[in-house]
């Protein structure tokens, strides 16, 4: 395994991703708003960001519904419960804060869980943008129309 990160910069119908890997997992997407220089390094791609790039673009033209690429989450055991559970709603459905918290044992701590929703490193494949407020679209990470983009793409009523 690598131990500085490799970047592969993405275009998509949300704007410019940045896919980043230390070796054979995927540790990170930076979204469109994240704005950062993918740094220039003669070192050749590794296959888990092709791999990771072919399965976006196959979701961005809609012959994909679910991802298989390897990664690496790293954040608190409370975060990892969170986003393992993100990774459980279907593709075109959302659900709400609420019922997030409750899906992870803690009904009461709608707000911890949207926090912990906001840190997910690798949004999209990850989808905490299937997460919605109880009275509306809520918050996002990547910005409020990247969350309407994909939710859309998704057919997915907020």
């Amino acid at each position: 395994m690598t131990t500085s990160p490799l970047h592969l910069s993405l275009v998509t119908p949300v704007g410019r991703l940045v896919l980043e890997s230390t070796g054979d997992e995927l540790t990170g997407i930076w979204l469109p708003n994240d704005l950062r220089d993918v740094p220039t390094a003669a070192t050749a791609t590794p296959p888990v960001l092709r791999e990771a790039a072919t399965q976006l673009e196959e979701y961005f033209a809609g012959d994909r519904t679910e991802f298989d690429v390897p990664m690496d989450l790293a954040g608190t055991p409370f975060q990892k419960e969170v986003w393992a559970e993100l990774s459980r709603i279907p593709y075109g459905q959302a659900i709400s804060y609420g019922e997030l918290a409750r899906r992870v044992g803690r009904p009461t701590g709608p707000r911890a869980v949207g926090q912990a929703n906001g840190k997910n490193p690798i949004p999209i494949i990850v989808p905490c943008h299937r997460v919605v407020a109880g009275n509306g679209m809520g918050g996002y990470a990547g910005g409020l129309p990247v969350k309407q983009a994909l939710l859309r793409i998704e057919g997915a009523v907020a």
